[in-house]
């Protein structure tokens, strides 16, 4: 096998790895707050993507203009899943009856807004490759892995070295204690689901230029994304991250050998058995936040 071939399919993993790794670690980041489950999860990436195409194609603002857009965007959808999921007072069925149901509600707008029909986002800005070394990609590809790379970045220094993330993790941790010693747990919530939220809309905009975009597009990433957070460990960010690129990594090193299918069946097989060996997850809760 030609190692400029692997290191290539590696650099692709890696760019695919950071827009999984946007979208699982704002689903893990809900659950690490809430202990809930977002069903929407996908839908929230989705209608990054199409509202990235309306902007920026139908509107014809252009793909960087709408970038502040689909940011607002994020921020109202992200303030109505909190508003939506606040009041479960922890119950699972409950959750998930709320959060399918947004979903659909979601799709089938998109549907109606835009049909199904696949659209294409051009970013004219990012034409021509990038190269480094022996490796060639799309320049557009190379903005948007420095692009995620970067969200994952300022989320771990906001959650680590501000009073502001500090205080999620420590609602996270432990709710209760964190209301006795003064912190106001329900705008800390609030703040960790409106982020979560727009990381997952940011990753539909990334993705946008890259494929074609469409109203079904989320369901096949929340799979992948639900299927990173629970081999990760549900509510552990690091762990997301770094299941997020192993997953890229992998599908991308395995077109070299398989089909697409067959390396989807693969990683569900990988995360049955780390369940049974690991049920808490590679990272368990003890990494949570």
């Amino acid at each position: 096998m030609d190692p400029i071939l692997l290191l290539q399919q590696l650099a692709n993993g890696l760019v695919m790895g950071s827009i999984y790794a946007m979208i699982a670690v704002g689903l893990a980041l809900i659950f690490g707050v809430l202990d809930i489950v977002n069903f929407a999860h996908g839908e929230l990436y989705m209608i990054g993507a199409m509202a990235t195409w309306f902007v920026a194609e139908r509107i014809g603002l252009g793909y960087l203009q709408s970038i502040p857009v689909t940011t607002l965007i994020g921020l109202v959808l992200g303030y109505a899943v909190y508003r939506l999921v606040r009041d479960t007072g922890g119950s699972i069925e409950r959750a998930i009856i709320l959060t399918t149901g947004l979903a659909m509600v979601l799709q089938s707008s998109a549907m109606l807004l835009w049909s199904a029909t696949p659209r294409e986002v051009h970013f004219p800005a990012a034409t021509g490759l990038f190269e480094l070394g022996p490796v060639v990609m799309p320049r557009v590809r190379a903005i948007a892995f420095v692009a995620a790379a970067g969200c994952i970045a300022l989320l771990y220094v906001f959650l680590h070295h501000t009073h502001l993330g500090r205080t999620i993790r420590a609602v996270a941790q432990n709710p209760r204690a964190a209301a006795m010693v003064g912190i106001n747990a329900h705008a800390a919530i609030r703040l960790a689901v409106i982020t979560g939220v727009v990381l997952a809309v940011l990753a539909g905009t990334l993705l946008a230029p890259m494929y074609a975009v469409h109203p079904v597009m989320g369901l096949g990433f929340l799979v992948k994304a639900f299927a990173i957070v629970i081999i990760g460990g549900m509510g552990s960010l690091l762990g997301a991250a770094v299941v997020a690129i192993g997953l890229g990594s992998f599908e991308s090193l395995s077109s070299l050998w398989l089909s697409a299918v067959a390396a989807e069946a693969i990683t569900f097989v990988l995360m049955i058995a780390i369940l049974l060996v690991r049920p808490q997850g590679l990272f368990g809760r003890s990494a949570r936040l």
